[in-house]
């Protein structure tokens, strides 16, 4: 793959929206109706549509993001102008009509009501010589398509089938079909039946071959290059029309606040294919990025900035642990090389996750790993290690530190417990001082014995 492919910006083309969170507190019903009464309420306004697509795909990289929209010349256009600036270049299209703003009531996590303002379609002004200069530098165009008539219009979809680079096209319900000239459209699993279905494909369910047909149905159907389905939790179907599709699982992601997460997936697939991935590539890519999306808060955090790529920061690792504690829940950590997963690796964290309600798992890098265990090792690579630990039920994240000891990341994570197994009884451990600055506690748990990964390497030699 290569690094960057084009060095022209990425471009967003669709509907901005203002989205409000009227977030409270709920403890007693209305005498009146069995509705909560919504107190301590503060409101939170962030980009929404197009805009928030835009402002994800920003956060998550160092090259240019343009936005070109329709706006309007109303309050909510400028809040909109406001939350963008400085984070996005915006190239405004002249529309008629109000913005369109989006209030959902909340109480915690959990939404009570979304009242929705503002004209359903914007009436376009004639596209700007700029916004039709940028799609032409593209390196990649993501199409965020919210049903209000942007993605219909003549001189926008001419715009499009002469981008400069590959086009992910985001589909709505009530939205224009993609341009045959689309690379990648990535409806999700209700929107493909809905398309299929008026395309005269009946693949009843939801399972696999259902909406493996839908998709071969939606490439004949558009005549675009390939379709993603996104499937929530479940991942991705990524079809060509002919063949095997592939499917691209999705690493499990306890709670988080999903509004966005299809915004984050096609802008993690445009930014793959602008950087010069393929569409497979893109599309593994857009998966690991929705979750993690997600797990750091949804479309509620739009403004933290995604993690850094590096040894320290673990996939998901934040969302957990501000879950748990949220809740008031305990955090527990363990740690080693876990270089050739084993029965007794597997007994100890079964064990360390049955001490709170969520387990962080530390492990070394190939460096650290290196240093402590000899240059033969190790066996498998940190980021395969990290894959099969993050795969088993008792572990909910992975972190992987390049030190010789894990000081520093258990500084970071700041565990209640930390959870060893091994000929630590009646010892103390390395990390209990470290611990006990917070007021957690080290602990030591039972050995599975006769197992251990220099044993199975010694054994495979004989």
């Amino acid at each position: 793959m290569s690094a960057r492919a084009g060095g022209g910006p990425l471009v967003v083309v669709g509907d901005a929206l203002l989205d409000v969170d009227l977030v409270g507190t709920a403890s007693r019903l209305t005498p009146d109706a069995p509705v909560p009464v919504v107190e301590d309420v503060e409101t939170r306004e962030r980009p929404g549509g197009a805009a928030l697509a835009a402002v994800v795909a920003a956060a998550s990289t160092g090259r240019e993001v343009v936005l070109v929209t329709p706006l309007a010349d109303d309050e909510g256009a400028e809040r909109l102008r406001a939350l963008l600036a400085g984070r996005v270049r915006l190239v405004g299209v002249p529309a008629g009509g109000g913005t369109a703003v989006k209030r959902r009531v909340r109480v915690g996590d959990h939404s009570v009501v979304r009242i929705d303002s503002g004209d359903p379609v914007a009436a376009l002004g004639p596209l700007p010589a700029e916004a039709a200069a940028v799609v032409r530098s593209a390196a990649a165009v993501l199409v965020a398509d919210y049903g209000r008539g942007t993605t219909a219009a003549r001189d926008v979809r001419a715009a499009l089938a002469g981008a400069g680079g590959p086009v992910v096209w985001d589909p709505h319900p009530r939205g224009a079909d993609p341009v045959p000239q689309a690379r990648l459209v990535t409806p999700n699993g209700a929107e493909a039946a809905r398309v299929a279905a008026a395309a005269g494909v009946a693949a009843g369910g939801d399972g696999l071959a259902a909406v493996g047909a839908r998709a071969e149905a939606l490439i004949r159907h558009w005549g675009v290059g390939a379709v993603a389905v996104t499937l929530g939790a479940r991942g991705a179907l990524l079809s060509y029309g002919e063949g095997a599709p592939m499917v691209v699982p999705a690493v499990p992601v306890t709670g988080g606040d999903p509004c966005g997460a299809g915004d984050s997936f096609a802008a993690a697939a445009a930014l793959a294919l602008a950087d010069g991935a393929v569409t497979g590539e893109a599309v593994a890519a857009a998966v690991a990025a929705a979750g993690a999306f997600v797990a750091r808060g949804g479309a509620s955090a739009w403004d933290a900035a995604a993690p850094a790529a590096g040894p320290v920061a673990g996939a998901g690792v934040d969302g957990v642990l501000a879950r748990v504690r949220d809740a008031g829940g305990t955090v527990v950590a363990t740690g080693g090389c876990f270089d050739l997963l084993h029965a007794g690796h597997v007994a100890t964290l079964r064990a360390a996750r049955g001490l709170g309600d969520c387990l962080v798992v530390c492990i070394n890098s190939d460096d650290s790993v290196r240093r402590l265990k000899g240059p033969t090792r190790p066996l498998v690579t940190a980021a395969d290690r990290a894959r099969v630990l993050e795969a088993l039920e008792c572990v909910d994240a992975v972190v992987v530190f390049d030190e010789d000891t894990p000081t520093q990341v258990l500084e970071r994570l700041r565990p209640d417990v930390w959870a060893k197994g091994g000929d630590y009884a009646g010892a103390d451990l390395p990390e209990a001082a470290v611990l006990r600055g917070w007021g957690g506690q080290a602990v030591v748990l039972p050995y599975l014995d006769g197992h251990s990964t220099t044993a199975l390497v010694e054994r495979s030699k004989v």
